[in-house]
């Protein structure tokens, strides 16, 4: 967060001083051509209303439509903005030099657009096109990034692999080794290799059906079901409309295998874990709470996202975008996919007051 808060700041005194070096600039060339005393004020309002068009076109008009493939309203909203900007500038001009009607557009039409209108047209498609090539040459780092990181983790896919048939026959021979009676060790065993198949051999696509990312979460809650007794309690509230669309695999069971990890062990208190998923038109929501101990509050962090919680104040709130976390290897690993996976487009939550722990993560899906 410090270093996104330090960039944050270097970013905006970058645009001060391009734009301080332009109201300079412009009023060292063109400080005679308005009467004595006034050439600050008119610069202020020229400066001023030229940083107010390209910040609206980059900032709101170009994210909104042009990314959205809103071409013809795209262009529309910014030739009436940029002209209606123009129209007001000279408008407020007239008011500092006492010249009402100065700058009438109707009666000197040519001259008024060709002197105010077309200069801004072309001074912000020109930061416009700044805007374009900064976000291709950024989405074109993401991808290579994306593609280094998927290569690395196929290599180390390979490396690490077993022979699937081998492990599945062994986990066949083991089911077929256990008591008929046994049901429940048998219903097990099963529920394991269904999770073991889907890590195997669905999740080597880039995304998968929500459907069956659900199903894998499922079966892993039946099976950690099997560990606690009734004085643990386990709930799982799936939306409705939780459906129709494709999540990156494996992107939510480490919270959920954190909360497992440190839940509570009270004898007098209520033990949880809490898990929804819900949809809300383009917004998925996943959010899994765990009772806690006090005490694991000075646990040092582990490979879980555990750590997450315990680097911040009692009481807090965070709200990470997917570049302020530190810890163990499964939280880097979260950070590392949602940062590349879904830029710009997650918010990961966090809340703990050292008896609760609670994650939520907000998924924009368009």
């Amino acid at each position: 967060m410090d270093r996104l808060l330090t960039s944050l700041r270097l970013y905006k005194i970058h645009h001060l001083l391009a734009w301080a070096v332009l109201f300079f600039g412009w009023y060292y060339f063109r400080h005679q051509d308005y009467p004595a005393g006034l050439a600050w004020w008119i610069n202020l309002v020229k400066v001023g209303m030229l940083a107010l068009m390209v910040y609206t076109t980059n900032y709101l008009l170009i994210p909104r439509l042009l990314y959205k493939k809103k071409y013809v309203l795209f262009g529309g909203a910014f030739i009436l903005f940029v002209f209606s900007c123009s129209l007001l500038k000279m408008r407020v001009e007239e008011q500092i030099m006492h010249r009402p009607n100065y700058f009438n557009i109707w009666s000197d039409f040519k001259i008024r657009v060709y002197d105010n209108v077309i200069p801004h047209f072309l001074l912000v498609s020109t930061g416009a096109a700044f805007k374009l090539l900064m976000d291709y040459a950024r989405s074109q780092r993401r991808l290579a990034e994306v593609s280094k990181e998927k290569s690395e983790a196929e290599l180390n896919f390979l490396k690490s692999q077993i022979n699937p048939h081998l492990l599945f026959n062994s986990l066949n021979a083991i089911y077929f080794l256990i008591d008929k009676q046994n049901g429940a060790a048998r219903q097990s065993l099963l529920q394991f290799s269904d999770l073991l198949r889907y890590q195997l051999y669905d999740c080597n696509a880039d995304t998968i059906e929500i459907e069956k990312e659900v199903t894998y979460l499922q079966d892993y809650i039946k099976l950690q079901r099997l560990r606690r007794d009734q004085q643990y309690e386990i709930q799982v509230n799936i939306g409705e409309d939780v459906g129709g669309f494709r999540i990156t695999p494996l992107l939510l069971i480490p919270f959920i295998e954190n909360a497992f990890k440190h839940i509570s062990h009270h004898t007098d208190q209520r033990n949880f874990v809490q898990v929804e998923l819900s949809r809300n038109k383009d917004l998925f929501r996943f959010a899994v709470e765990n009772s806690r101990e006090h005490r694991q509050a000075s646990v040092e962090p582990s490979d879980s996202i555990r750590s997450i919680g315990s680097t911040r104040p009692t009481g807090s709130t965070s709200t990470i975008d997917g570049t302020g976390l530190t810890g163990g290897i499964g939280l880097n690993n979260v950070q590392r996919r949602l940062s590349l996976l879904y830029p710009e487009k997650h918010e990961l939550k966090i809340q703990d007051n050292h008896t609760t722990f609670k994650v939520t993560l907000d998924l924009h899906l368009s």
